[in-house]
């Protein structure tokens, strides 16, 4: 379950590779890095100005040189600790190399060594301590043994002592990858979350805009065909060739007209109400305003609306499809809604025929078919031509499938759903 929100976070007090967003390389400074360095750089000069005091009291016998050259490579390892978060190698193998002279300069890699372990691992981490304790046998061996009295144990103390800042990189390191990591999953989860409702919503869409074409272009095409053939009534009464309709047959036209139009608007209505999500589909339904889902239950009222428009319908078709799921029903009665529908469109006057057979344990099939008029190249009312495409869709959801084209003359629609016992 991802979050809603984020919970917001301080940045000043995260490093800078925390700060940064995911999947961005580099990053400023925060105010957390600037505290972290300054108490590095003071620990490096802490340890620097305890060694002073030794070099003042020569408790190591080192010659001139030495008592000169010391300090002033502790200051510089000092300064390097400022530039350690970009050049962490270079600057550790530098001051390892000066530590191998220099006790001021000690401090210092031991900051460097924790900071090549963090942002380097251990694979230079630990290289660099073993070529510093090399190189600083001899000294040891010349000058330190002289007051510990074994050489051996002061070299293991330090060894140990590097090792140990090793190690605390090392453990900062791991965890600071653990929350890169988590952070990178979380930035994949909320993309693929993204990805999946961004899915869902077109997915969604797309049923509804199918499900607005199913219910409004069969009624919009019955609308153009009456309005249509009131059109081409009193474009022949003008030209005298026919009568004038009557005040009767008028107002018998726009009745069915306005019929249509009401019909056209409710089940609009009722998609929109889909629209509007299921706690109002549910009100409405409750309420009594929602419309049932049409099923082949309704058939017979559709068919008997085409024939009022005009058209010329056959139907044969089985009385036990009745039985048939609901949700199959509904799909079945979209396709000969759509087929009517594009019969009005592409073959007016056109007769269309309506059969199917259906046996339970084996499939539901419902055909439709009507004559392709000769010459006829374009639809009389423009469409979307998605309508077969969406019930295909449909059809398929059901384990069926659903074929349309033209054969031998006639423009056929066939959908098989399979019918389990």
């Amino acid at each position: 379950m991802l979050p809603t929100a984020r919970t917001p976070v301080d940045a000043w007090m995260l490093p800078g590779a925390l700060s940064r967003p995911a999947g961005r390389s580099g990053a400023r400074r925060t105010t957390r890095d600037w505290l972290v360095d300054l108490a590095a750089f003071l620990l490096a000069v802490g340890w620097a100005l305890g060694e002073l005091q030794s070099l003042r009291l020569n408790v190591f016998a080192l010659p001139q040189w030495l008592l000169v050259l010391d300090p002033a490579l502790g200051v510089a390892a000092c300064l390097a600790v400022w530039w350690r978060r970009r050049f962490p190698t270079a600057l550790t193998a530098a001051v390892g190399a000066a530590c191998a002279i220099s006790n001021t300069a000690a401090g210092a890699l031991f900051v460097l060594l924790f900071t090549v372990a963090l942002h380097r691992g251990w694979t230079r981490a630990v290289p660099l301590v073993l070529g510093t304790a090399v190189l600083s046998v001899p000294y040891i061996y010349s000058y330190l043994g002289v007051v510990f009295g074994s050489p051996l144990l002061m070299l293991l103390a330090i060894l140990l002592m590097m090792l140990l800042s090793v190690t605390a990189g090392l453990a900062v390191r791991a965890r600071r990858q653990l929350v890169l990591s988590l952070r990178e999953q979380v930035e994949a989860e909320r993309r693929e979350h993204g990805l999946r409702l961004a899915a869902a919503q077109r997915a969604e869409r797309q049923r509804i805009a199918r499900e607005m074409h199913d219910v409004l272009a069969h009624r919009i095409s019955l609308l153009s065909v009456h309005a249509g053939a009131l059109e081409y009534r009193l474009g022949r009464a003008r030209e005298g060739i026919a009568s004038p309709p009557s005040p009767q047959e008028l107002g018998e036209a726009a009745g069915v007209v306005r019929s249509t139009a009401h019909q056209a608007l409710e089940e609009l209505q009722q998609v929109l109400r889909l629209l509007r999500g299921p706690d109002v589909d549910a009100r409405d339904r409750e309420d009594g305003r929602a419309a049932p889902q049409p099923t082949l239950a309704q058939l017979p009222r559709l068919l008997d609306e085409a024939r009022a428009g005009g058209q010329r319908v056959d139907a044969e078709l089985p009385d036990d499809l009745d039985a048939l799921p609901q949700a199959v029903q509904r799909t079945l009665f979209r396709v000969v809604q759509e087929a009517l529908t594009n019969a009005r469109k592409h073959a007016p006057g056109a007769r269309v025929v309506l059969s199917g057979r259906a046996e339970r344990g084996g499939e539901a099939v419902l055909r439709v078919s009507n004559a392709v008029p000769v010459g006829v190249t374009a639809a009389e009312i423009p469409g979307a031509g998605t309508g077969l495409l969406g019930l295909a869709e449909r059809v398929a959801v059901h384990g069926g499938e659903l074929a349309s084209g033209v054969d031998r003359g006639e423009f056929r629609v066939c959908a098989r759903v399979p019918w389990p016992r």
